[in-house]
C-alpha cells in the first residue's frame, strides 16, 4: 500500500460523517478543505494527533451543539482555529475578520457563481 492509499488517522475521528461504505463525507466543499488543511498541518508537525483529538473533542462537547450533528464541521473549524491560535500560527481576531469577510462575500455572490473573497464588498 502506498502512502497515498493509507487512510489518515484523522479519518477515524469520532462522529465524522461517513458514507454507507465508511468513507468520510462532506456536506460542503469548505468542509473537505478544512479536513485537508487539518491533515496537512498535522503531517507538517504543527500539532500531534493527540492534540488534535483533544481540541476536536473539546469543540464537540461544548453546550449548544446541534442534536443532529449537522454542526460537526463547524466544530472542526472551531477546533482547528483554536489550535492554530494556541500554537501562535494564527491570530484570533484575524481569523474572525477573515470569517466575516468570507460571509460577506458569500452573501454578495450571485447564486450559482463561485464564492471568492474578492466578492466581499468591504475589500
Amino acid at each position: 500500500m502506498s502512502l497515498c492509499e493509507m487512510p489518515s488517522q484523522l479519518s477515524h475521528s469520532p462522529d465524522l460523517p461517513k458514507s454507507p461504505e465508511g468513507d468520510p463525507v462532506f456536506p460542503e466543499p469548505w468542509a473537505a478543505e478544512a479536513f485537508a488543511m487539518t491533515v496537512h498541518l498535522h503531517e507538517k508537525g504543527v500539532f500531534s494527533w493527540s492534540e488534535w483529538a483533544a481540541a476536536l473533542s473539546t469543540a464537540l462537547h461544548r453546550p449548544g451543539r446541534a442534536e443532529d450533528g449537522s454542526d460537526y464541521f463547524d466544530c472542526w473549524v472551531e477546533a482547528l482555529s483554536d489550535l492554530l491560535v494556541s500554537r501562535g500560527v494564527g491570530d484570533a481576531s484575524a481569523i474572525l475578520d477573515l470569517q466575516k469577510s468570507w460571509q460577506r462575500a458569500a452573501e454578495a455572490t450571485p447564486h450559482g457563481k463561485p464564492i471568492e473573497l474578492g466578492n466581499d464588498p468591504l475589500r
